[in-house]
């Protein structure tokens, strides 16, 4: 069999950048550890189609094996995370192939907005960092046509509304868990969430790995960077010092529970705060995550207390996780942006747009199927 002639080196780079253990990823690869550090270690040649199959479970180009050295993969966007107080360095390759497939819809989202002639979004950077908390809240408020709170409903059905709002605004929202398959996760101790700022097609993106009351603080939280301006990428901090970061999850946290109604409502003589939830749930229609959030904030509850409550609540969701639920295409539907999707799909029946483009633009789903997705899509 043709052996290829590929940098050995590269080799372990690809594998360590996938994240995935030596055990595991030998498995993928159908061979022992062995042999797979012999690999590595240019030891023993390894073929054509072993090397395709071996950038293949990397998740990376088969052309990278070949460089001299590893590309300096950096994000394109700003990286608001923080962990200890320092900024956190080598992203993940799921939030660089994440990034960039955000980046690829962006491009083709706003080159289709001009071609029908759309004008600037007028939401992008209406305000500055310079800007109050109020100010901010109040604005959002009022393009969205929303009151302080929902006077009725579950919280869910308030992240579901909030979300088509934000759309109507021209703002796209994409929503999910992994990077098309359940051996991708998207891990939110990497992040919680992005926007990307753009005057014709700006993005939300909000990681669906999160437990499900925190999606709504990032869902707000990410709006606000758009209503700022500034793009980048959040991972939820409440410590952090960064100053967009500090003003957004203050937006956030007044937005979704105004101050001074939860300071009158909230109980200090409680034997365990945690008993104020349920009423202060019932009351504001949001997420006890989000309420725990809003605690800490006006320093009703410390960081401790606060961390672990959400270390809680997040174990739940992961013990509540399930196998069953919506088909592949109501999937896709919650996952995408509709107004994206429905332009891809639009255009892609229409002939303007090739089937394999609009495929990959869709996260995969098959080019023969896109029509079974336009009817899933009211098309």
């Amino acid at each position: 069999m043709t052996k290829a002639n590929i940098n050995a080196q590269m080799l372990t780079w690809a594998r360590e950048r996938s994240g995935i253990p030596v055990p595991e990823f030998a498995h993928k690869c159908g061979v022992n550890e062995e042999k797979l550090l012999a690999w590595e270690a240019g030891k023993k040649p390894i073929t054509f189609h072993q090397a395709m199959q071996f950038a293949e479970k990397a998740y990376v180009p088969f052309g990278y094996l070949f460089l001299t050295e590893p590309p300096e993969e950096v994000l394109p966007i700003p990286d608001l995370r923080t962990l200890e107080g320092q900024g956190v360095t080598r992203p993940s390759a799921e939030l660089l192939d994440l990034i960039k497939l955000m980046l690829q819809r962006q491009e083709w989202y706003r080159d289709y907005l001009k071609q029908h002639f759309a004008e600037p979004n007028p939401n992008v950077g209406r305000f500055s960092a310079n800007h109050s908390v109020d100010e901010i809240v109040a604005d959002m408020r009022t393009q969205l046509g929303v009151g302080d709170h929902p006077k009725r409903g579950k919280w869910d059905e308030y992240y579901r509304d909030l979300t088509q709002r934000i759309e109507a605004l021209g703002i796209l929202v994409m929503r999910q868990g992994n990077l098309g398959h359940h051996t991708r996760p998207l891990r939110v101790e990497e992040f919680r969430g992005f926007a990307i700022v753009d005057d014709y097609a700006p993005i939300i993106f909000v990681n669906h790995g999160d437990a499900l009351g925190a999606r709504l603080f990032t869902l707000i939280h990410e709006l606000c960077h758009i209503w700022i301006g500034q793009s980048g990428i959040s991972d939820g901090n409440a410590n952090t010092h960064r100053q967009q970061e500090v003003l957004c999850n203050a937006v956030a946290a007044e937005f979704l529970v105004p101050e001074q109604e939860f300071s009158s409502l909230w109980q200090h003589d409680l034997a365990h705060w945690q008993d104020n939830l349920p009423a202060l749930e019932a009351h504001f229609h949001v997420s006890t995550w989000a309420l725990a959030r809003r605690a800490l904030t006006l320093n009703f509850i410390s960081q401790a207390q606060y961390g672990r409550y959400i270390a809680e609540q997040q174990a739940q969701h992961k013990a509540n996780e399930s196998s069953g639920g919506p088909t592949y295409y109501q999937t896709k539907k919650a996952q995408i942006s509709q107004s994206f999707s429905r332009a891809v799909v639009s255009e892609a029946l229409s002939g303007q747009l090739m089937l394999r483009e609009a495929s990959a633009l869709l996260g995969g789903v098959k080019p023969n199927k896109i029509e079974r997705f336009a009817k899933e899509l009211g098309i």
